[in-house]
């Protein structure tokens, strides 16, 4: 006899993983949800792996912020300079 392959919607993976990362017992998740440990486990490593991707997109982001942030900064600094009266000086022009 063979056994087909169930298939779960991401919903039902993403609330069973939330489960199991608010503090639920593994075995207790999968028990409760009629699913196996080790495919419960797998479904965990994916979704980490998925923030991962979002992890080095919010790093990358940061320091495109940074890098915007000093330039601002440098911009600001530039104004507050030129933007002082020029300062004449007493002696004669030599011709």
């Amino acid at each position: 006899m063979t056994q087909t392959r169930r298939c779960f919607p991401e919903s039902f993976k993403r609330e069973a993983v939330d489960q199991m990362l608010a503090g639920e017992p593994l075995r207790h998740v999968a028990e409760t949800q009629d699913i196996a440990e080790s495919l419960l486990g797998k479904w965990k490593r994916q979704f980490e792996q998925q923030g991962d991707g979002e992890s080095a997109e919010l790093r990358r982001l940061r320091q495109q912020l940074a890098q915007v942030a000093m330039v601002r900064d440098v911009l600001k600094k530039a104004l507050a300079i030129f933007s002082q009266p020029a300062k004449l000086s007493s002696a004669p022009l030599r011709r």
